[in-house]
């Protein structure tokens, strides 16, 4: 069983880490929906989850799905709680203006962690600058492109072509024929539409 499933097991839900994959028959999820581990003497068993049990649950979601590590996530949120203003917000534009993030987002890499990849990989440019470190903050202004050497590689070729592969958040703007995009805002955090619970991220970092 691959890791990646595992990890969406384990949250209880999709995490689409896997890309395309996660649309398909072969995704582990649908077919083993519980946590790794379980037998099934043990499936039908539901355990009294505690408030932070549950903060620990979304945390470990958050982090997955973005692709840190403790150390790289936990800094992340010291940093956004210094800050004036409403952490959870401020965590969630760190982490989306991320350069594996944007890449991600722009529709470039089916998973983030192809996005990362394309990244170390040296296949993005940033304001004509070849950047290879993930972790690279965007800012508003900044042009992205993906560098003229690497159009010819696989992943890229055709890229005009290609049909669009969903929408690009509105803090972003794409033009795929000249495979050049530019942020144009910050990412807003809609709390009421989010998939993460980022207060309860904040405050299991709080105890």
């Amino acid at each position: 069983m691959d890791k990646k499933c595992k990890i969406c097991r384990r949250a209880g839900e999709k995490l689409f880490l896997k890309g395309e994959r996660c649309f398909t028959p072969k995704c582990a999820f649908g077919r083993k929906a519980y946590p790794p581990g379980k037998r099934d003497s043990e499936r039908k068993h539901r355990s009294t989850v505690t408030e932070y049990g549950l903060q620990l649950r979304e945390k470990q979601k958050v982090r997955n799905v973005y692709g840190l590590s403790e150390k790289q996530f936990s800094n992340y949120v010291k940093k956004v709680s210094s800050r004036e203003g409403d952490p959870s917000e401020k965590l969630y534009e760190e982490l989306e203006t991320r350069l594996d993030n944007t890449v991600y987002r722009l529709g470039l890499a089916k998973s983030r962690s192809e996005a990362r990849q394309f990244v170390s990989h040296g296949h993005i440019m940033v304001n004509g600058k070849r950047l290879t470190i993930s972790s690279h903050q965007v800012k508003v202004g900044d042009i992205i492109k993906i560098r003229p050497g690497s159009m010819v590689k696989i992943p890229f070729m055709g890229l005009a072509e290609r049909p669009s592969k969903g929408s690009v958040p509105a803090w972003l703007s794409f033009d795929q024929r000249k495979a050049e995009a530019a942020v144009l805002g910050k990412p807003i955090l809609d709390k009421g539409a989010s998939e993460f619970k980022l207060t309860s991220v904040i405050e299991y970092y709080s105890r």
